[in-house]
């Protein structure tokens, strides 16, 4: 009797319908495994629009606005001032790579046009910070920052340069805008608005960043306010044009004693700046870090004052490049100006570092701690 079999001698042929079970279930893991795939190191990432900025308060500014949603790049080494620098053929390239262009504007950087036409970037937005903030005329006398200075909202386009003997030269307004804190925040909303014109996705992230850093600036200017009240209509000697806005700002009066860094003093320069250092009664005359401090030094022997910092940050070490150094700088500057005037700081000193040790740069932060007593 033949035993009947259990199962077939070969393996039995698969159905129809487990073909399309196998078939089904494949076809679904591969989509699903398409969808829940990780992006892969090749993977583009969502690019960040590049944007150059000229010298280190724009540079300042600018991160201070664009935060983590740009590349910030700034054109000048920041070692080299604005006044005499010369453009470099890798400042066309970069100008062509870049969306954004941030400068100070006021003719500060005459050296931009030819750079900008040969880069040949029609997409180029350029933000001028200038725009609507108020300037005073390089034609007022010799620097003082009084009733007698030639105010202007500034909506024009740059014209009318006024040259030295050197050959440098400011335009028709004095362009250090950037060192009155009240005028620094027209420049903070002005490179905010032309972000968000260049980069509307990044909308809320530069308004954010931008009111954050504008009200950084406000309670910098009521310090530096507090701080100067008791020396209202007095004036200070520095080295070159710069501090006319930030004594207007201050009702402080401000005279130089050159229009710019690279000129050198006559000796008229002297004999003005002696009678004014004579009749202010200034313990100290300010110069800057850049600044070849000879003459200055000179000078300050002769007349028995000391010689102290104010810094317009026109070039700095790379760490200048962050917005907190602005803030400290402009603190420090304060302090120093108000020494100069023979007050007091220690006990607006010690507040502030309350709220700012932490991020001062080292070289500011070891001379504040060797001030106040630490």
């Amino acid at each position: 009797m033949t035993k009947p079999l259990l199962g077939p001698p070969y393996p039995a042929q698969p159905s129809r319908k487990f073909f399309k079970i196998v078939t089904t279930v494949g076809m679904m893991s591969m989509i699903a495994g398409c969808q829940g795939e990780p992006p892969t190191a090749n993977a583009p990432a969502e690019s960040k629009i590049k944007v150059i900025t000229t010298f280190l308060p724009m540079t300042q500014f600018t991160k201070a606005v664009a935060g983590d949603r740009a590349e910030v790049i700034q054109l000048l080494p920041t070692n080299v001032g604005p006044h005499d620098y010369q453009a470099r053929p890798g400042d066309v390239q970069r100008l062509t790579q870049a969306n954004v262009l941030v400068k100070n504007g006021l003719e500060m950087e005459s050296f931009l046009d030819n750079i900008i036409a040969n880069a040949e970037n029609p997409n180029l937005k350029v933000i001028n910070t200038s725009q609507g903030v108020k300037t005073i005329t390089s034609a007022s006398i010799r620097g003082e920052a009084d009733d007698h200075d030639q105010v202007h909202d500034h909506n024009h386009s740059e014209a009318g340069t006024t040259k030295s003997a050197e050959g440098h030269h400011h335009g028709e307004f004095n362009p250090h805008i950037w060192l009155d804190p009240k005028r620094a925040i027209v420049q903070v909303e002005n490179i905010r608005n032309g972000l968000i014109a260049a980069d509307p996705g990044g909308e809320a992230i530069y308004q954010a960043n931008a009111a954050a850093f504008i009200a950084q600036l406000q309670s910098l200017d009521q310090d530096i306010a507090t701080q100067l009240q008791p020396f209202q209509g007095k004036t200070f000697v520095v080295f070159h044009d710069f501090a006319s806005y930030f004594a207007q700002s201050y009702n402080l009066k401000a005279t130089y004693l050159v229009d710019i860094p690279e000129d050198n003093p006559s000796p008229a320069d002297v004999s003005r700046i002696t009678k004014a250092v004579d009749a202010a009664n200034l313990r100290a005359i300010l110069t800057e870090p850049q600044a070849n401090e000879n003459t200055f030094a000179a000078l300050a022997q002769d007349l028995k004052v000391k010689i102290s910092i104010f810094d317009p940050m026109e070039t700095g070490p790379e760490t200048a490049a962050e917005p907190s150094y602005y803030l400290n700088t402009m603190r420090k500057n304060a302090q120093d100006l108000t020494t100069a005037f023979g007050g007091n700081v220690k006990s607006q000193q010690i507040n502030w570092l309350r709220g700012h040790l932490a991020i001062l740069p080292a070289q500011v932060r070891q001379s504040q701690m060797v001030k106040v007593g630490f």
